[in-house]
């Protein structure tokens, strides 16, 4: 699989890279800056995995209610770290 820093180089290309799971795919949206295409891939997932990527998405829209709501979805409480932090958890426990 990739590191998070191919990951990361990974985000210059204009496609996803073949093969990524709905979380990691999203992520890599995100790292794109494209929010909505990034919810769209989690946003019909239940999944406690899918449910934090999706939690994520909703606290970096703003949206906490709805972030919180998905984070006790995903079993987890929303992090005291920034969203780049969360981000690269995010990823670094995706691709593992």
């Amino acid at each position: 699989m990739y590191t998070l820093t191919e990951f990361k180089i990974a985000l210059h290309n204009s496609e996803p890279p073949h093969g990524l799971a709905a979380p990691l795919k999203s992520l890599w949206y995100d790292g794109k800056g494209d929010w909505y295409l990034a919810h769209q891939q989690v946003d019909h997932l239940s999944d406690p995995e899918s449910a934090w990527v999706h939690a994520y998405l909703h606290r970096k829209e703003g949206d906490i209610g709805n972030a919180d709501y998905w984070y006790r979805s995903a079993g987890r409480i929303r992090p005291a770290i920034s969203l780049d932090e969360e981000w690269e958890t995010l990823v670094q426990y995706f691709l593992k």
